[in-house]
């Protein structure tokens, strides 16, 4: 299993902060975020990390991280030049992947529970995570059945059809590569990560984990704010 944390974009919602170095180089509390997306897959069994960056500040993660030795894993990195969609992960770093299967997270989520069981016992298809949320509207959005099947996921949708999001940690089978290669971007120019995982939810291949701990999205002044205030509390 190889992890990858994406951690390129512009970050413009958390202006002006994002106006001098990366989103996922902020502090939360006493770290710089980066940090924590790298320990949950460390926690999860997996060391062999490829960092997706974009080109402004790529020199600050290198100096930050270096090769990830003193974090006990293995960092590779590789520059995404232009923000063209979470799926795009996948094409970046299908050299990386290799033939093996991959979960990629989020260089902005900030997780509490340990993944470990769920991901080492993953072998084939598509796993993703769930929770009950009170702004479906910002995230790519599960509707279940009355036994709570996953039946459609949404992307960021204007009227959500269940209050439960689809958190940034993703398990794929090796599939994931061409199945992103082939995919059309969306109205927004975007390969999106929701329409991967219809595809495996189509092929009844799509497992969907819900969560009841701890997860911030900390992309917004105040989620990155709480997000913070939450660690403090817990260290």
């Amino acid at each position: 299993m190889k992890g990858i944390v994406l951690a390129g974009g512009r970050a413009t919602r958390l202006r002006p902060l994002t106006l001098v170095t990366s989103k996922q180089l902020l502090p939360v509390y006493d770290r710089p975020m980066i940090y924590y997306p790298i320990n949950t897959l460390k926690k999860s069994g997996i060391t062999d990390i490829l960092i997706i960056i974009a080109p402004d500040y790529s020199g600050q993660f290198l100096n930050l991280l270096g090769s990830g030795e003193e974090l006990g894993v293995n960092l590779n990195y590789a520059v995404q030049k232009e923000p063209k969609g979470l799926a795009d992960a996948f094409i970046i770093g299908q050299h990386f992947i290799g033939n093996d299967s991959v979960t990629m997270i989020l260089g902005d989520n900030i997780f509490d529970p340990d993944f470990s069981a769920d991901i080492s016992n993953f072998s084939t298809g598509a796993q993703i995570f769930a929770k009950k949320v009170s702004d479906p509207n910002r995230f790519g959005v599960v509707e279940f059945d009355q036994d709570m099947t996953a039946i459609s996921i949404e992307e960021k949708p204007t009227v959500a059809k269940s209050d439960y999001a689809v958190v940034g940690l993703y398990t794929y089978d090796n599939r994931v590569v061409n199945y992103a290669k082939n995919l059309t971007p969306s109205a927004r120019g975007e390969i999106e990560i929701t329409d991967i995982n219809n595809l495996y939810l189509k092929n009844k291949e799509l497992k969907v984990n819900l969560i009841d701990t701890y997860w911030q999205d900390a992309g917004t002044l105040d989620s990155l704010l709480e997000a913070g205030n939450y660690m403090a509390k817990k260290i």
